[in-house]
């Protein structure tokens, strides 16, 4: 498997929907979980440790901790797709571009899960001809 997903709750589906259809036109292969890091993160953690993906991309909004903390638990590549929320989204993107150093977090524009989707194919080009 290429790309690992990750939101953090269900009703970020329309901008995993985003993410997918660019990923199935490119036919990339990749899985999608809901796992909040909040709530979950015993079930986050087995899950990073357990992928075999060589990138992941962690939709989330509202404080979406999600990109960073699985940055914190991996070596590989993480996008964070910022979802609209109460702030209009700014306090998701706040929240993922503001990391500390060594937790590297890549992110993209609020809700443009297609262009976290296109990094992850040029990433993946990168790895493949490595």
């Amino acid at each position: 498997m290429d790309i690992a997903i990750i939101s953090g709750s269900e009703s970020d589906k329309k901008i995993v929907e985003k993410v997918t259809s660019v990923l199935d036109r490119e036919h990339i292969s990749y899985d999608f979980k809901v796992i909040s890091a909040h709530r979950e993160p015993e079930l986050l953690d087995k899950y990073i440790k357990k992928s075999d993906a060589k990138i992941f991309i962690a939709i989330a909004g509202l404080s979406a901790a999600l990109p960073g903390v699985i940055s914190s638990k991996t070596d590989k590549p993480v996008i964070g797709v910022p979802v609209e929320g109460k702030l209009l989204g700014l306090d998701a993107l706040f929240s993922m571009v503001q990391m500390p150093r060594g937790v590297p977090v890549a992110v993209v524009g609020i809700d443009n899960g297609e262009n976290a989707a296109y990094l992850a194919i040029r990433i993946l080009k990168l790895v493949k001809n490595g």
